[in-house]
């Protein structure tokens, strides 16, 4: 049967008070104490007593809340002709670091590769490093009956409940629409959510080719053959196929205005889909990919790519603040300095990626709270609680109650300095380096065990586990149920799913 939580494979049975603090969950805040016992919360009052109790931590002055949730990351992912150097180990060693205690990283099989094979592997690489828990979203990249059929099984038995689809890398990841409308409805039918990489792969492999041919070679013109456009044109197609379908969408790395506003439009009308900006769209801009430096333009190449606006952070931020956007993510994705050289003579070759798992809360805390835009809660709600309800691990993770997971952040409203020499990625740079933000990890639990204590780790590889998730999020299906639409049919129900983890 199913188990949503099940226990570490290295469990730490010792109990933890924290004193002092208050406790900011995603719909109040409030002076407690939190007491763990084992891997979970065993009490939340004033008062509560210290006897018998093996560490108490002092929370005076700090705040308590859910330990962060990355929604977008990918760990030794191999890659444009390389592999990211975060892999499992170091990018829960960044991950505990900065508070996030949970990452939702990316199966990416080639077209082609049986998905429930690419599960396999990208299981063999987590489990045996993992300091913190994970889970998976799985990305089609090709469509055939196989892959309906193995979505099926990852939904019902593997606890996948995310498909990921490409709009973009046409020739390597990217769908046609008839396609995307095949996936999206495969993912009505098992209950998962379907995610989009919105940019428009016909247009940018154009664009690509004429720059090139131009002699534009450098960082600059991986901004200049995706322009903010192309990425808003294919974030309103994927709303309108989803809508057809009438099932939720949810719009990975948001990276411009025009992404931005065409959900905002779309949430207006009543469409159900999610936006999901990361900690570099928040916190820096495109403006870099035009230094004069290589090193340092190439470090800032993504895709979509970060805006040459110094405006578009602000404005996502802005979204975030509203409601249009959902939940932050990173994307991290790193490669060091002799990787991103093998795009030196042509920028279409530098592999994509940037950091951000350790330094996400702590952007989101200085560009949201610190500005005023962004309250308390909003801030615990962008960077655990409502990637919990919309993955459907919520109250388990996402909240600081009585029976929830043991994950846990006392957080400092402390000033620090962001850089490659304090950070504990293995990626030779990072691009917020200097960067002055001041909220911090102070204390980091993982299902009760603490892994990180005044800038220092306590961590075991494989300690963390795989959490598996149930299909049908009430948060993404609620309103879809409602809906009735000509084209909408009865949904199955989730009922009787086995999934092992």
């Amino acid at each position: 049967s199913y188990s949503f939580c099940t226990l570490l494979k290295h469990p730490e049975k010792m109990s933890v008070l924290i004193k002092g603090g208050v406790v900011v969950n995603d719909d109040r805040e409030f002076e407690a104490d939190v007491l763990v016992k084992g891997d979970k919360i065993a009490e939340v009052g004033k008062d509560i007593k210290a006897d018998g109790v093996e560490k108490v931590i002092n929370a005076k002055g700090k705040y308590i809340v859910p330990g962060g949730i990355d929604t977008h990351t990918h760990m030794q992912l191999p890659f444009m002709g390389t592999k990211s150097v975060d892999d499992f180990d170091f990018g829960t060693r960044a991950a505990v670091a900065g508070g996030t205690t949970m990452l939702l990283d990316f199966i990416l099989p080639g077209k082609g590769v049986s998905l429930l094979k690419a599960y396999d592997d990208w299981r063999s690489w987590a489990d045996p490093k993992v300091n913190c828990d994970y889970s998976f979203h799985c990305a089609v990249t090709w469509w055939s009956e196989e892959v309906s059929r193995e979505m099926e099984i990852l939904v019902k038995e593997r606890g996948v409940n995310s498909f990921k689809i490409f709009m973009a890398y046409k020739g390597v990841f990217m769908l046609r629409d008839d396609e995307i409308y095949a996936a999206f409805t495969r993912c009505k039918e098992l209950g998962a959510l379907a995610q989009v990489h919105a940019e428009n792969g016909d247009i940018i492999d154009i664009q690509q080719k004429k720059l090139l041919k131009m002699g534009i070679t450098g960082p600059e013109g991986h901004c200049m053959c995706r322009p903010a456009d192309v990425e808003g044109e294919a974030t309103t197609r994927a709303i309108m196929i989803a809508d057809q379908v009438n099932t939720p969408v949810y719009i990975v790395h948001v990276m411009s205005k025009e992404a931005c506003d065409a959900i905002a439009r779309a949430r207006a009308e009543g469409k159900v889909c999610f936006g999901e900006p990361i900690a570099a769209g928040l916190g820096t801009d495109g403006t870099n990919c035009w230094s004069h430096d290589w090193r340092h333009a190439s470090a800032f190449v993504m895709g979509p790519p970060l805006r040459p606006d110094p405006t578009v952070k602000c404005h996502l931020m802005k979204g975030l603040a509203s409601g249009v956007l959902a939940c932050v993510g990173t994307d991290n994705c790193t490669f060091n300095a002799d990787q991103k050289a093998l795009g030196k003579d042509d920028f279409s070759k530098i592999p994509n990626g940037v950091n951000g798992i350790e330094d996400r809360m702590s952007v989101v805390w200085e560009k949201g709270v610190k500005t005023g835009l962004l309250s308390k809660q909003q801030f615990v709600a962008a960077t655990s609680s409502t990637a919990a309800k919309i993955f459907n691990m919520y109250p388990q993770k996402g909240r600081i109650e009585v029976g929830a997971d043991a994950d846990i952040v006392v957080w400092e409203d402390k000033k620090r300095k962001i850089s490659k020499d304090t950070h504990h990625h293995a990626v030779d740079f990072n691009i917020f380096e200097g960067m002055e933000v001041h909220g911090v990890a102070h204390t980091t639990l993982s299902r009760g065990k603490v892994v990180w204590e005044n800038g220092k780790l306590a961590i075991k590889n494989g300690t963390g586990r795989f959490v598996a998730r149930k299909p049908f999020s009430p948060y993404c299906y609620d309103k879809v149920w409602k809906h009735k639409k000509k084209n909408s049919y009865l949904l199955p129900t989730s009922n009787d799913f086995t999934v092992t983890s």
